[in-house]
């Protein structure tokens, strides 16, 4: 079911381990109900931003900003993974609005991810406000073998302490974990925001999706909710390094 409401929509079967160079997209969305013409202001400055982020985010792994004037304003982000090198990030980055043209053409707001990035524009200047409208979910389809109850209970305990941590002082708006259930299995996570947000804002994002991971992962192998302002994840294996 592909559904940008909520329940979320689901996709099965992807995990963590994809190359930031020639990866597929995780999903996206063409938001905006309204459309520019390639050879507008809008087009134009929607050009000039993308030449903005190319060389403002692989630094720092994210970076914001604003090109134009009133109705012909564009406004982006880009935010790579906490652990990818600048060069990986500089190649996802601009992977990513290379296929955001493809994808939605002409949409004056649309956002993309892949496991190393996401990429979002908009007419409308959404810095600092959460995005609780762009959002999915990933499960593995694989169920946890013994004690489903308590796996779910470990689950949501690392991944509340991880928000904690990515919220709190945290200047990378993130934060991995893994916690040992028992002598041969590991259970990592993961948990990022956007660094638009405040660190309430940034807390209350990855609280949400970390509410809604029953809904899509319940006794799951692992399975991830990904919004346009924050990230969580579970795996039985190392999500981070890939």
């Amino acid at each position: 079911m592909i559904s940008k409401s909520i329940p979320l929509c689901f996709l099965v079967l992807c995990f963590f381990h994809h190359s930031a160079i020639g990866a597929s997209p995780l999903y996206h969305f063409c938001f905006s109900p309204e459309n520019y013409t390639a050879d507008s202001s809008y087009g134009a400055n929607l050009n000039l931003l993308f030449n903005l982020l190319y060389t403002k985010v692989p630094p720092s792994g994210f970076g914001l900003g604003s090109t134009g004037h009133a109705q012909n304003q564009v406004n982006g982000l880009a935010l790579c993974r906490g652990d990818v090198s600048s060069k990986n990030c500089n190649a996802c980055v601009i992977g990513a609005s290379k296929e955001l043209r493809e994808r939605c053409p002409n949409s004056k707001g649309a956002v993309i991810w892949y496991d190393h990035c996401l990429l979002k524009y908009s007419d409308v200047n959404f810095f600092g406000q959460i995005d609780n409208r762009n959002k999915f979910s990933m499960t593995n389809v694989q169920a946890v073998e013994k004690n489903p109850t308590l796996f779910n209970e470990k689950v949501k305990e690392l991944l509340s302490g991880l928000s904690n941590e990515a919220s709190d002082a945290n200047p990378k708006f993130y934060a991995t974990g893994k916690v040992q259930l028992d002598t041969f299995t590991t259970l990592y996570g993961i948990a990022q925001c956007t660094r638009d947000l405040s660190n309430v804002n940034c807390k209350k994002c990855l609280d949400v999706a970390i509410s809604e991971l029953p809904n899509c992962c319940d006794a799951k192998r692992g399975g991830r909710v990904v919004g346009g302002s924050c990230n969580v994840g579970f795996e039985l294996y190392p999500i981070v390094g890939t």
